[in-house]
């Protein structure tokens, strides 16, 4: 289970710090994850970050986004800064974990977490 928090709503310009801890056994995490789902039901991956440390993001959110991760609390963070209208979404957490040496690799997405911009 993954639980995402930290939405709400702030002005353009602010900033807002989402974080998502995953629960229950796991035995690895290869990618955490933040995707959006905005107004119009567009879905995007706004930023990645493998078990290595590798960040990719969205063009969108190049140079005002940062994601991290604390992999000793299973946890993954999204710091947003310089925030925008455009940023409004439900944001979404995903990690492509595995729960036991012998099952797969599966995605699990956390419950969604409201981020409202205001101009």
């Amino acid at each position: 289970q993954l639980q995402a928090s930290g939405g709400g709503l702030v002005q353009a310009g602010g900033s807002l710090n989402l974080s998502c801890a995953a629960s229950g056994n796991i035995f690895s995490i290869n990618l955490m994850g933040w995707h959006r789902q905005g107004p119009a039901n567009q879905h995007e991956l706004v930023a990645g970050i493998t078990s290595g440390g590798t960040t990719n993001y969205a063009d969108a959110v190049k140079g005002r986004f940062t994601i991290s991760r604390d992999n000793a609390k299973n946890t993954v963070y999204l710091q947003m800064n310089s925030l925008k209208p455009e940023d409004t979404a439900v944001y979404y957490c995903a990690y492509d974990l595995r729960r036991y040496t012998y099952t797969p690799i599966q995605r699990y997405w956390g419950q969604g977490t409201l981020v409202t911009v205001s101009s």
